[in-house]
């Protein structure tokens, strides 16, 4: 992007000089010419200018009377006066006075008319940085109390819950009244939901709404890791108590000491590792690798499942004391499928993120994408719409990406925003006729041929294997319409 030129006003009653000074400079300067005083005060009413370059010797006003005028009204302009070698001496005292710049004298040399440009330009930028960075630091040295507090309300805009994208008739809006509860008493909270509801974000949003909001947070997944390597995670370990290691680590339990720790997958905990965290989650304290003494933190847990504990302490899978020590509060987060308000703001919210990750700018997704979108279950949550996002990214060509672009079994799903489930494998063991049944995925193949193909029905129907008097009977037979179109139309596009 290219940044605009300084602006330079030129005042001098003779015109070729002003035509010479022009040419020297307006390869580096937007330039602006004035053959007077007056015609120049009206440019500067009118115009941001940075420096002034002018003639002493002008009928009616001289330069220096001219220039100590600009300094009263626009004193950060730099000021340049052009003398004669006989009056050099005479205005020096009249020069500081109106406190001016420099002064070149005649005849100039285009190279030092550049020179002096560029470095008075340079000082007026230098200048403004100068105040500005002087009005921060006024801003900046307020008391450290105040500081703190901003630097909280910041994490809070930028963390809390308004990070958690929604409709205005949101299902998640009931979710994040509780949270904002639950966020203003220092106890623990059990999250519950299905895998990629993203119960982190609003794990980090309790705790950036907390009282605790400028203490760390941190989180760690308790699923799929050994207790040898969760317990030194957790808990940490003294010098020379793991093999091969001779330096002491630092366990999360200390390292969020007053601030807050999330569990993500609490419910893969081991027996012994839920019995240890029991421990600390009644008692505070834990014991490191390796020490022989308990230490104390105060940390606040938060706990994320994907199944439902209260099941699993009755298996004698989940310990009783571990489950309501976290489960003093519960929050249970909806699946995408009940969050049908939520798809247009999030599918076009990843999209843009991915576009930005990737450098690859788009202007979002057209409403019959999001029409495909809204009507798909996504039993992958967030994570299976993140990807399809990227995938649709990836694929695009124009700038708005429509539902051409959206993976098959996304395009197949039932229209039908009433129907509980959706998929194809459903068709296959629910009841009714064969026929009844074929014809239901057929309609669904019909529907996601025609829209990838972006309804080219001679392309649809050769790789159908129709005719395109077929293709067109059955389009008819099941009332599928183009969007945007309410009847088949009988002229067949060519390919």
């Amino acid at each position: 992007m290219s940044t605009a030129l300084p602006t330079i006003l030129l005042v001098d009653d003779e015109h070729h000089s002003l035509a010479s000074m022009r040419m020297a400079l307006e390869d580096d300067f937007d330039c602006l010419t004035a053959a007077s005083a007056d015609e120049a005060m009206r440019l500067l009413e009118e115009q941001f200018v940075q420096v002034i370059f002018c003639d002493q010797r002008m009928p009616g006003k001289s330069g220096v009377a001219f220039l100590t005028e600009v300094r009263e009204r626009w004193p950060d302009i730099v000021r340049i006066i052009i003398t004669g070698y006989t009056e050099t001496n005479d205005i020096i005292a009249a020069i500081n006075d109106a406190g001016i710049y420099q002064f070149l004298t005649k005849p100039w040399h285009p190279d030092h008319l550049v020179m002096s440009a560029k470095n008075a330009a340079d000082l007026f930028r230098l200048t403004r940085e100068h105040d500005r960075m002087a009005l921060e630091m006024r801003f900046l040295s307020r008391s450290l109390e105040s500081k703190v507090e901003e630097q909280r309300k910041a994490l809070r805009e930028g963390l809390g819950f308004e990070n958690v994208l929604r409709a205005p008739n949101s299902p998640m809006n009931g979710v994040i009244a509780q949270a904002r509860q639950f966020a203003s008493f220092d106890v623990p909270v059990l999250i519950t939901g299905e895998p990629g509801t993203d119960k982190a974000a609003l794990a980090r949003a309790i705790h950036y709404s907390s009282l605790r909001s400028d203490r760390p947070f941190f989180e760690v997944n308790c699923a799929g890791v050994d207790d040898d390597i969760l317990e030194v995670e957790l808990f940490g370990a003294r010098r020379g108590a793991m093999p091969g290691r001779q330096t002491q680590k630092t366990g999360l339990l200390r390292k969020a000491d007053g601030g807050t720790l999330y569990l993500r997958g609490v419910s893969e905990l081991s027996q012994d590792m839920q019995r240890r965290l029991a421990r600390f989650a009644t008692a505070g304290t834990f014991r490191p690798l390796g020490s022989p003494e308990m230490e104390r933190s105060d940390v606040r847990l938060l706990g994320g499942t994907d199944r439902p504990l209260g099941t699993a302490v009755a298996e004698g899978r989940f310990r009783a004391d571990l489950f309501y020590a976290l489960g003093q509060t519960t929050l249970s987060v909806p699946p995408l499928r009940a969050r049908v308000e939520d798809l247009s703001i999030l599918s076009q919210h990843l999209l843009f993120a991915a576009a930005d990750r990737h450098g690859k700018p788009v202007h979002g997704l057209s409403d019959d994408a999001l029409r495909f979108i809204e009507r798909y279950d996504w039993p992958g949550n967030l994570r299976e719409l993140e990807n399809e996002m990227v995938r649709m990214l990836i694929f695009s060509q124009d700038s708005v990406l429509g539902p051409e672009l959206i993976s098959r079994h996304i395009l197949q799903a039932s229209p039908d925003t009433a129907e509980a489930d959706r998929s194809v494998d459903s068709v296959l063991v629910s009841e009714g006729t064969l026929k009844e049944r074929v014809e239901q995925i057929e309609m669904r193949i019909l529907r996601e041929t025609l829209t990838r193909l972006k309804w080219n029905k001679s392309r649809a129907a050769a790789e159908l294997g129709l005719s395109r008097v077929g293709l067109r009977a059955k389009i008819e037979r099941y009332g599928i319409s183009e969007p945007g179109k309410t009847a088949v139309s009988d002229r067949e596009e060519e390919d």
